[in-house]
């Protein structure tokens, strides 16, 4: 998984798929876009994450059934290192 925050856009975009290109969108939350391709999802653009970023990812996650936690973890590792790609690996979570 890739993110990325523009400061400048104050925009995060995480790739949630390698090499992927988007043949349309859905805007899942007001500040927040899936991008998909065939249906699944490629891309999260997060707008303006100074608002907050549980709410809107927390809508993707629903609708997509994907992981609210290393969703959450990219952002924030993209705030964390503004305009620069980051890459984070996210293994599944082991049986208990």
């Amino acid at each position: 998984m890739q993110a990325d925050y523009d400061s400048i856009a104050n925009a995060i975009s995480i790739a949630v798929a390698d090499d992927q290109h988007a043949d349309r969108s859905d805007e899942v939350h007001p500040r927040a876009v899936v991008a998909l391709q065939d249906q699944r999802p490629v891309e999260v653009q997060l707008l303006y994450p100074d608002l907050g970023i549980s709410e809107p990812l927390a809508a993707v996650a629903d609708r997509y059934g994907l992981d609210y936690e290393a969703l959450a973890a990219a952002a924030q590792s993209a705030l964390a290192a503004p305009d620069r790609v980051i890459s984070l690996e996210v293994a599944a979570r082991s049986a208990a």
